[in-house]
């Protein structure tokens, strides 16, 4: 018999075509999850300090003051992470991956001699990743939900600088587990700018009209310097090394929570 000259399909898991349709959407989710899990298991970063703020303030624009500000507090939180008695990545500042204060926070731990990670998220007018953040820490995303998650999946600290509707939505997706106690262990964040959070932002109005509690304003900080910023992320942070890597937040039952 001759031989055939039908051409076999590829597996299921090395068709591409497949692996783009609708019905392999649970595969790229999942995806989104396992590969950064490998990645920060395989590079050993321990726990993170996480950076929002928007991506168009630049040098010398409209509150480009901000940029200058959040390269120098990366620079200085990352050289007082390298001076901690651990074996792991401690402290490592991770930002969205893209420009003005994400490309700031990268370049401030780069210029420190630091690792920095980026999580970059593919949008239709194509955010580009920064020239500064560490290669092997540059994860890219399709799916927002799977990199919100992976910016509350290690984070020890968060501060948050003037920006837009992404950044009000990475800021309240932490505020609220925070607020809940979902997350068995608790996330330092310092709003970055007073003048600017107070402005857009009535936080005593959501206390008057009883939306959320007067504790709840607890759970964050104002700051408007480099160094009162890194001052109040010392304050929280634990300087003793951590068992046990990556240290994942692990989320509380309702059990565990009123138990």
């Amino acid at each position: 018999m001759k031989p055939s000259n039908a051409t076999h399909r590829p597996l299921a898991y090395k068709d591409e075509q497949f692996l783009d349709s609708d019905e392999a959407r649970p595969l790229r989710i999942l995806a989104e999850y396992l590969e950064p899990l490998q990645i920060f298991c395989r590079e050993r970063i321990h726990d993170t300090i996480v950076f929002f703020g928007s991506a168009r303030l630049i040098p010398g624009g409209p509150l480009g003051r901000y940029y200058e500000e959040a390269r120098e507090l990366a620079r200085l939180i990352t050289a007082w992470s390298k001076s901690l008695p651990s074996n792991a990545h401690r402290y490592i500042i991770c930002s969205g991956g893209g420009g003005g204060i994400m490309e700031a926070a990268n370049r401030g731990a780069s210029e420190a001699g630091g690792r920095t990670i980026g999580l970059n998220i593919g949008l239709p007018h194509e955010q580009r990743p920064n020239p500064y953040i560490t290669r092997e820490l540059l994860i890219e995303f399709r799916y927002f939900f799977m990199r919100k998650l992976w910016f509350a999946h290690l984070a020890r600290a968060l501060v948050v600088f003037p920006g837009g509707f992404g950044t009000l939505d990475e800021m309240f997706e932490i505020l609220t587990l925070e607020q809940t106690r979902k997350l068995d262990r608790s996330i330092a964040i310092v709003l970055y700018g007073s003048s600017y959070w107070k402005e857009i932002i009535n936080f005593e109005a959501l206390v008057r009209h009883g939306t959320i509690s007067r504790e709840d304003l607890d759970l964050f900080q104002f700051a408007d310097d480099p160094a009162s910023a890194l001052r109040m992320l010392q304050q929280r942070l634990t300087a003793a090394p951590e068992e046990g890597m990556p240290a994942f937040a692990h989320s509380r039952t309702r059990r565990q929570q009123h138990g």
